[in-house]
């Protein structure tokens, strides 16, 4: 595989357009070194962007409009017009106008995704009720992407270094789990989980971990059927297919005990069963990916923020990990498939590494006036910040003769240090005498 590697281009919708989705994509691109990875198109609003970056006092943050990704420059941050914007912001209020602005976003980013204009989709957070309404009747993102997909088999993948886990069923209410739960529909979901480790992150034997569905995973049978008349047998089915799974574990238990460690992701079978573990583990750092896609769209692990909207303290971090993922799994693709084609390549595999190491990421900002948010904390100026960790040769001087004093004072204090210990013993023993003395009379 060469070494040189497309900087490919990613759309970014701007979800509710009321809630924080814009402040983290201003305050994601104020980092240059992402736009030297990336080249990212925004499809939302002049007005909404425009209006956002006036609150956030990034003015001088300049935008680069544009009619189609062709157009795009790579050191911008581009916008493209792809919504109403007649009305006024609202921030902090979900209105109909939001989610409507929100559809038109998402709609346009997946068109011009499926089309080949981009090569990745990185999703800001929606309101699941504003955005219902013609052209959106889903609960969520994950179920609008699978159709646009041509009804692919999609699976809500949450990711971060520490944890992955997908659910079995989505956004579907508590009460009606257990009846949608079935054999087929794990071992569909555990198939799309398997390929997806291998071919989107890199994992050549994935193991993954089963959840039962009832407390102490029913306990055989004891406290729940569904363990012993379904899931078992799906993880049954899995391993004749080849598919590494494990389980069912009891949910409580498995993340207790940190048993998920020992595996390289993890189903569950409803939402909160995975996600509560998930957040608690990787909040800020993890990031949901739609799997069994045929391409590629992976979004922050927040909602819309309405009650810290508008106040510049939203944090960009899931957002900027969302990006760096997109990029890894394009990678990733590219040299999977790279290899199927030619399997002479089978014995680099071992070697390839992601190109973008969020752990060791560093935010290199751009020459701007620091925004509001960043202000208000206490962040030393460059000045203050030069004075201390770039000292002038004349305090190199004043510190390595004040070093050499010391050493001098060492040298003479150990010269003199017997005689001086003898001395502090005869003071004390004089004292000690004195007092006896003074107790007698």
């Amino acid at each position: 595989m060469s070494e040189v590697r497309k900087k490919i281009k990613i759309g970014i919708t701007q979800g509710d357009v009321n809630g924080v989705g814009y402040e983290v994509i201003l305050k994601v691109f104020y980092d240059l070194q992402l736009i030297e990875l990336c080249t990212p198109i925004v499809y939302g609003s002049k007005k909404y962007s425009s209006d956002h970056k006036k609150n956030l006092e990034m003015n001088n943050f300049s935008l680069n409009y544009i009619n189609a990704p062709s157009m795009a420059k790579e050191d911008k941050l581009n916008l493209i017009q792809c919504c109403e914007d007649k009305d006024d912001l609202e921030i902090g209020t979900p209105t109909k106008s939001s989610g409507k602005a929100a559809f038109q976003s998402l709609d346009a980013a997946v068109n011009d995704l499926i089309a080949g204009k981009i090569d990745a989709v990185v999703t800001a957070p929606i309101n699941k009720k504003n955005i219902q309404g013609e052209g959106f009747d889903f609960p969520g993102h994950t179920e609008f992407l699978a159709k646009k997909d041509n009804g692919a088999n999609g699976l809500m993948f949450m990711i971060s270094d520490k944890l992955k886990v997908g659910v079995v069923t989505g956004h579907i209410p508590l009460k009606d789990v257990s009846s949608v739960i079935s054999e087929e529909k794990i071992l569909d979901k555990l198939k799309v989980m398997n390929k997806s480790l291998k071919r989107d992150f890199n994992i050549n034997k994935p193991k993954i971990a089963v959840l039962g569905l009832n407390p102490h995973a029913g306990d055989n049978g004891l406290l729940g059927s569904e363990e012993q008349d379904v899931i078992i047998n799906a993880i049954q089915k899995s391993n004749e297919d080849k598919i590494l799974a494990h389980g069912p574990f009891p949910a409580d238990g498995f993340f207790g005990s940190n048993q998920y460690l020992k595996y390289d992701a993890v189903l569950a079978m409803y939402h909160d069963q995975g996600l509560i573990p998930f957040k608690a583990l990787s909040f800020g750092e993890g990031v949901n990916f739609t799997a069994g896609l045929s391409y590629i769209r992976t979004s922050p692990d927040h909602g819309t923020g309405y009650d810290i909207a508008g106040e510049g303290k939203a944090d960009e971090s899931s957002i900027r990990q969302a990006i760096y993922t997109a990029i890894d799994i394009y990678n990733s693709r590219n040299f999977i498939d790279e290899i199927s084609v030619d399997p002479l390549k089978t014995n680099q595999i071992k070697n390839f590494q992601p190109t973008h190491k969020t752990r060791n990421h560093t935010p290199r900002k751009r020459d701007a006036p620091t925004p509001r948010a960043e202000q208000e904390r206490d962040t030393p100026t460059p000045r203050s910040e030069q004075k201390r960790t770039v000292p002038t040769p004349r305090a190199e001087l004043k510190k390595e003769i004040e070093k050499r004093k010391v050493e001098v004072r060492k040298d003479v204090s150990e010269e003199v240090l017997p005689e001086k210990k003898e001395v502090e013993k005869e003071v004390k023993l004089e004292a000690k005498a004195e007092g006896k003395q003074e107790a007698k009379e």
